[in-house]
C-alpha cells in the first residue's frame, strides 16, 4: 500500500510538513517514490497567480529544447527555480541535471482569450512538451497551470526532499498533498507517480483500480486531449473527477455516485432516484472497483477524501480551524497538527464524502443517501 497526507492551511507550509508526515507512515511505503501537489502558493510565487508555471525535470539539451519550443509560441519567463542538486545523489534516486519550475508571461496573442480556451491551450503545450520529452528522454513535465508546482522523484520521500532542498524559503503553499509510492511495477515511470493533475483537479489513491481498462476506454473515447497518456491505473480517478465537475457540470457530492453509484434498491427509496437512475446508466463504465482510498484537491482549493465500497484502505480527517489534514493514518496527522482536538478526527466510511472548502473553518462530510445540490 502507499501512504497518503494533504494539509489545507492560512498560513503557508513548508512541503517538508508533508514530507514528514509521510515520513512517520512509513511502514506503509517502500521508499521507491514521492510526489507532490503544492497549491495556493507563497513566496516569490504569491504575485504571479495568474501565471502559468511549468513544473518538470529536464536534461541540459531538453532546457535548450523548452526554451526554443517556449519562445517561439510567445512565452516569456517571469520567474524560475532551478533546482541544482549535489553531483551525488543518494542510494537510489537517479543523477538528474535540473529540477525545473518556471513562471511564463502569457503571448499577446492570447488577450481575449476565454478561461476555457485558455485552460484548453495550456493543456495542449503540457501534452505537446510531455510527448517531446518522451521522444528524446530530455524532459518530464508533470504541471503546465497557474499557481501550481509538482515535483516527483524516484527514492525514499524523506532523502528526496532533502536532497532537492525542499524545505528552501522559496517553496511554500497552503495546499499540500504528497503520497509516498509503494512500487507494484518492476519499472518506475515518473508519469505513474501519484498525484495526478488535469486542469485544476488533482487526485492521489492508495489502492488498485481492476476496473481500469473499461474506465480507460471510456474516458478516452470522450475526444478531450486530456484524458490520455495512463501510465497508473490510478490516474483515472482525476479524469473522472474533471469530467464530472468540468463536463457534466455537477458538484463534488456527486463524485461518488459516479464512482460508487449506490445499489439500485437505495436509489429507489433517494429523494433524487430519477436523476441518480440515469447518471448511473449514462456513467456506468466508469464504476471503479477498489480497494480504494482516494484523496484531492478541487479548482477552488477544497480537499476531499472518498473510501470505495470495500473501505480496505486507511483514510482520516481532523484539525482545527485554519489548519485540517487526510492522512492514510493517524500518526500522519499528530504529526502535522499536534494541537488539534484529537476526538473530532474523523474516518469517512463508503457513503461519505468528507470536505474541508477554501475558507478552512470545519469538516463537511456529505452522503450517499442525502439529496444532491443538483445544477439548475
Amino acid at each position: 500500500m502507499c501512504r497518503l497526507f494533504a494539509i489545507t492551511s492560512e498560513e503557508p507550509l513548508s512541503p517538508m510538513v508533508a514530507i514528514e508526515a509521510l515520513d512517520v507512515m512509513r511502514e506503509g511505503h517502500d521508499g521507491s517514490g514521492v510526489g507532490l501537489f503544492m497549491r495556493d502558493l507563497s513566496g516569490p510565487f504569491e504575485e504571479l497567480k495568474n501565471a502559468p508555471i511549468l513544473s518538470g525535470i529536464f536534461s541540459k539539451e531538453g532546457i535548450k529544447r523548452l526554451d526554443r519550443f517556449m519562445m517561439d509560441i510567445g512565452f516569456m519567463t517571469q520567474y524560475k527555480l532551478t533546482i541544482k542538486v549535489p553531483k551525488n545523489p543518494p542510494p537510489g534516486v537517479p543523477k538528474r541535471d535540473s529540477y525545473l519550475i518556471r513562471a511564463y508571461e502569457y503571448p499577446e496573442e492570447w488577450e481575449g482569450l476565454s478561461q476555457a480556451q485558455l485552460y484548453d491551450h495550456l493543456l495542449e503545450i503540457r501534452l505537446q512538451l510531455r510527448k517531446m520529452g518522451e521522444e528524446k528522454e530530455d524532459m518530464i513535465v508533470f504541471s503546465f497551470w497557474p499557481d501550481v508546482i509538482m515535483i516527483k522523484e524516484i527514492g525514499d520521500p524523506l532523502k528526496v526532499a532533502e536532497y532537492l532542498d525542499l524545505g528552501r524559503r522559496e517553496l511554500k503553499a497552503r495546499v499540500l498533498m504528497a503520497q509516498g509510492r509503494q512500487n507494484t511495477n518492476y519499472e518506475i515511470n515518473l508519469y505513474a507517480c501519484h498525484p495526478f493533475f488535469i486542469q485544476g483537479f488533482s487526485t492521489m489513491t492508495n489502492g488498485e483500480n481492476t476496473a481500469f481498462v473499461p474506465i480507460r476506454e471510456f474516458l478516452t473515447s470522450r475526444g478531450f486531449a486530456g484524458y490520455s497518456g495512463y501510465q497508473s491505473d490510478s490516474e483515472v480517478f482525476t479524469h473522472i473527477l474533471h469530467y464530472t465537475l468540468s463536463k457534466l457540470g455537477l458538484g463534488i457530492e456527486a463524485y461518488k455516485h459516479v464512482i460508487t453509484p449506490l445499489n439500485d434498491q437505495d436509489i429507489g427509496s433517494h429523494p433524487d432516484a430519477d436523476f441518480l437512475r440515469r447518471l448511473k446508466q449514462s456513467c456506468r463504465r466508469m464504476i471503479i472497483d477498489g480497494p480504494n482510498c482516494v484523496i484531492g484537491c478541487l479548482y477552488d482549493h477544497s480537499l476531499f477524501l472518498v473510501q470505495d465500497r470495500k473501505k480496505l484502505r486507511p483514510g482520516v480527517v481532523g484539525g482545527r480551524p485554519g489548519m485540517y489534514a487526510f492522512s492514510s493514518e493517524i500518526c500522519g496527522l499528530d504529526a502535522a497538527i499536534p494541537d488539534r482536538d484529537k476526538s473530532a478526527d474523523f474516518q469517512p466510511m463508503y457513503l461519505d464524502t468528507a470536505i474541508v472548502g477554501p475558507d478552512r473553518k470545519e469538516v463537511s462530510i456529505c452522503r450517499q443517501t442525502e439529496p444532491l445540490p443538483l445544477p439548475h
